[in-house]
């Protein structure tokens, strides 16, 4: 178990969570990448919830093992070692912030560009975290764009990387995330029936086209259904998961629907997850694709660069409905 040193976490208060999960939630949509009909299960699984786990991912297990042991040593180091990293403007090392407008959370964190340089990351051995960060993140890269490819399929649309390829785009604004969330002990102390969970990552979509997911075996991810009723993600060290983002929500005219999630704290065990963010590159323009719109279908979005998106979604809070504000007024 990593336990982060007390002045590092403790120096914020908690914020709490008042909002619980139904008890008897739906099963997570699972998907067999192996399996001939996992391109209609990923369609369905966008379209109902925004999010699904995949197995038979093809990444290796050693390699997420590696990036494991090394994330972990960089988060059990001296908080001191890790600034060494610099200030998350919006790449390096954060603590309990999220971003620059107020949001906080229970969590520690590490986020990098896909292409890092390894002199950044601050730690005793950056080539050994170097090595680690490029296998894994090469091998996820690799299943992100075969998942986007069976998107492409199941929708029916040409070319089949019309979504690959701008993960692929040398000019990728892709990023990666590494997020630690320590044991809390305010969760121990509101056990009592009646008071809130404490917040580890507060709820919000993800901006990017797609972000592959992995964790450690804690518990703590949770995703909003359609309804507004938050489920709790059931751990798998082994598999993935695929969160929508806003991104191909626009592009898919809304028939896909970014999934909000959050992470609550857990009061015995530390939680560590790995996210790849597939971002296109920052002159991309999003817009609903042509092969997707019948008739006299109408957009629901006004078209915008990555660029724009990005800077609208990274100066609002964490909760916000960021695509309001690139809706259309669609006449009835």
């Amino acid at each position: 178990m990593v336990i982060l040193s007390k002045p590092a976490i403790e120096q914020f208060g908690c914020i709490r969570n008042k909002q619980a999960a139904t008890l008897f939630p739906p099963l997570i949509p699972l998907v067999d990448l192996s399996k001939p009909d996992s391109r209609q299960q990923i369609i369905k699984a966008c379209e109902e919830f925004g999010f699904f786990k995949v197995i038979n991912h093809g990444v290796p297990m050693d390699f997420i093992s590696r990036l494991e042991s090394e994330a972990t040593k960089f988060f059990s180091s001296p908080l001191s070692e890790k600034e060494k990293t610099g200030q998350p403007k919006p790449y390096g090392y954060g603590n309990k912030r999220i971003g620059p407008n107020g949001d906080v959370g229970w969590v520690e964190y590490l986020l990098l560009t896909t292409n890092q340089d390894p002199n950044l990351l601050g730690t005793e051995n950056p080539e050994s975290f170097r090595i680690a960060l490029d296998n894994y993140m090469a091998a996820v890269k690799k299943m992100a764009c075969e998942i986007l490819e069976m998107i492409a399929d199941g929708l029916k649309i040409q070319p089949r990387n019309v979504l690959s390829k701008l993960m692929m785009d040398e000019q990728s604004d892709s990023v990666f995330r590494l997020n630690h969330y320590p044991p809390c002990p305010e969760v121990v102390q509101s056990l009592n029936g009646t008071s809130s969970n404490v917040i580890g990552f507060g709820e919000h979509t993800d901006p990017q086209i797609i972000s592959v997911l992995r964790s450690n075996n804690t518990s703590g991810l949770q995703i909003s259904l359609r309804d507004g009723t938050w489920i709790s993600v059931p751990p798998d060290q082994y598999s993935f998961f695929i969160n929508v983002g806003d991104s191909l929500q626009v592009m898919t005219n809304g028939r896909f629907k970014s999934v909000k999630h959050r992470v609550l704290a857990n009061s015995v065990k530390s939680r560590l997850s790995m996210i790849y963010f597939c971002g296109p590159p920052l002159s991309e323009k999003i817009a609903p694709l042509p092969s997707l719109m019948r008739g006299d279908q109408q957009s629901l979005y006004k078209e915008f660069t990555w660029f724009e998106y990005k800077k609208s979604a990274y100066s609002s809070r964490l909760a916000d409905n960021r695509l309001m504000h690139f809706e259309k007024i669609v006449a009835s």
